[in-house]
């Protein structure tokens, strides 16, 4: 690590004599990731020789200081080993870099292995992993959800979640939590994912932010399924997940469109902002139910603010209303949280 002080230093003196803000905020900073590389490559050969290669450095976020180096592991290419180092104070997280590169090999490899469960899981009820959540669950795979299709493609997303909470086994946190998630993507949107380079470590492939972002900047389905004692209940419940400005649209829409319903009781209702979980009604993938709240009178300054009452409602893909609002008084408890009714 001394070495690497010694050429940060001279490159930290190269910036300053050369007076430059281009050569600060470019070369130098470029420089500081190579920097905080090679010394990660060291460690690396020094307690895993021959065993890590890395892949990519990245800069942390400004203030922090130091670089994210990640590390294929060569004995298992599906592990990913992420290391945060400062070459020129020899620090990881603030701590001892070979305890915490060791504790990262460890963890990198139990979460390849984790991922290797949830794969030949889903691998073998017919619905292949194509992404997985930063953290490595939520996984994404490829249907089509239609009205016709809706119904059978969650029940057989639900056999590959009993599988996988069964294969994680009864101690593991999967098979003790209380629900698990499935993202569901179009077969179209699928095909023109970001795929990353076949060379990559599998878990880094799948985790990847450009990956996830070509995923959801189209409207895709969140399925959930409940667990009880490591059982799954397979039949599962979907909702739709909007990109942001699609997301606003149809809150605007039901918004307007409640509002008018209420106000044939309430004239001056204002109703909230503030979005509630939709669920798709079963079997339908165009109907989708949820709830707004709403306040009866506006307050001093004409909002709705910690509301007690809410309409149920279901809507279109666009918002609009189909059929009657069912109104619920009553939603918070005595603590001001909201005790929505289940629907």
């Amino acid at each position: 690590m001394a070495g690497s002080r010694h050429r940060r230093w001279r490159t930290a003196a190269t910036c300053a004599l050369a007076g430059s803000l281009v050569a600060l905020l470019g070369g130098c900073g470029i420089i500081t990731t190579k920097e905080d590389r090679r010394a990660a490559e060291e460690l690396a050969d020094k307690h895993f020789p021959g065993r890590l290669q890395s892949v990519e450095a990245r800069t942390l976020a400004p203030g922090s200081g130091g670089s994210e180096v990640t590390f294929a592991v060569a004995d298992d290419r599906d592990a990913v080993v992420r290391l945060r180092i400062k070459a020129d104070d020899g620090m990881c997280d603030r701590k001892d870099c070979a305890g915490v590169l060791t504790e990262a090999v460890a963890r990198g490899l139990a979460d390849a292995a984790a991922f290797r469960t949830l794969r030949d899981a889903f691998d073998a009820c017919g619905y292949p992993v194509i992404a997985l959540g930063p953290t490595g669950t939520a996984p994404s795979v490829v249907a089509e959800m239609t009205n016709a299709t809706v119904e059978k493609v969650l029940a057989d997303i639900g056999g590959c979640v009993q599988r996988w909470v069964s294969a994680s086994g009864a101690d593991s946190p999967l098979a003790k939590a209380k629900a698990a998630y499935v993202n569901v993507v179009s077969p179209a949107v699928a095909a023109k994912r970001s795929r990353g380079q076949a060379s990559w470590p599998t878990v880094m492939r799948l985790t990847r932010g450009d990956l996830l972002a070509s995923l959801t900047r189209h409207r895709y389905h969140s399925a959930s399924y409940d667990i009880h004692a490591g059982r799954v209940e397979t039949q599962g419940r979907a909702r739709a997940v909007r990109p942001f400005r699609q997301s606003q649209e149809f809150g605007r829409t039901v918004q307007k469109a409640v509002g008018e319903q209420l106000r044939a009781t309430y004239p001056n209702v204002v109703v909230s902002t503030y979005q509630w979980v939709w669920r798709l009604e079963p079997g339908r993938v165009d109907r989708q139910t949820g709830y707004r709240l709403f306040c009866p009178e506006p307050d001093a300054r004409g909002r709705c603010v910690n509301s007690d009452d809410a309409v149920l409602v279901t809507t279109d893909e666009r918002g609009n209303p189909v059929g009657k609002i069912r109104i619920v008084h009553d939603v918070r408890d005595g603590t001001g949280a909201l005790r929505l009714p289940p629907y």
